[in-house]
């Protein structure tokens, strides 16, 4: 299969970009957990003799994580230039697509599940511009609070399909497609 230079640039790119906002999201959901830290927060400082509320360790745990949300916000704004790049070249290299129907089975539940997965980066990409704008967009934050949770959801599509995606493709190199790898790095065979 021969992948254009654009095609491979995107795709890299777009690796490194979505496994940088899955360790954002990772890294707050564990190390830099509000309610974890907190607890520490509160312990440590009761252990100096100094006594905050829950609502203040709290604060304090969400302060150590701000710089880590503004590069998910960073990485989320590259992401949804990569979703719309992606959309460009779907166009400009459809031409050079297999017809789905010549398709085989294994290679039409492929192509669905990529495509499944560019509606899940096109929704996740809205929803986080919609989270970030939601005020400028006079939208009120229980309505905001919905797309969040969208947002959510989409992320576990996309945590789900990486390790499909990245076994899958070992799998098919070792198998039927030999070389597939080194396609997606070198553009691979005309």
């Amino acid at each position: 299969m021969k992948y254009t230079l654009q095609f491979r640039i995107w795709h890299w790119f777009n690796a490194i970009v979505v496994l940088g906002l899955v360790a954002t999201v990772l890294l707050r959901w564990t190390l830099f957990s509000k309610t974890g830290n907190a607890q520490v927060l509160m312990s440590k400082l009761t252990e100096m003799g100094i006594s905050i509320t829950h609502e203040q360790g709290v604060t304090l745990a969400k302060a150590l994580r701000v710089e880590l949300w503004e590069w998910h916000i960073t990485l989320g704004f590259i992401f949804a230039g990569l979703v719309l790049f992606r959309l460009y070249l779907h166009f400009v290299n459809s031409k050079n697509v297999d017809a789905f129907s010549k398709l085989d089975t294994h290679h039409k539940i492929v192509k669905v599940s990529y495509y499944l997965l560019y509606a899940t980066f096109f929704i996740m990409a809205i929803t986080g511009l919609i989270l970030y704008f939601y005020k400028d967009l006079g939208i009120t934050k229980d309505v905001a609070h919905t797309f969040k949770e969208i947002h959510e959801l989409t992320y576990y599509y996309i945590a789900f399909f990486i390790p499909l995606h990245i076994a899958g493709v070992f799998i098919a190199d070792i198998r039927e497609e030999n070389g597939l790898v080194s396609d997606m790095i070198n553009g691979g065979k005309s």
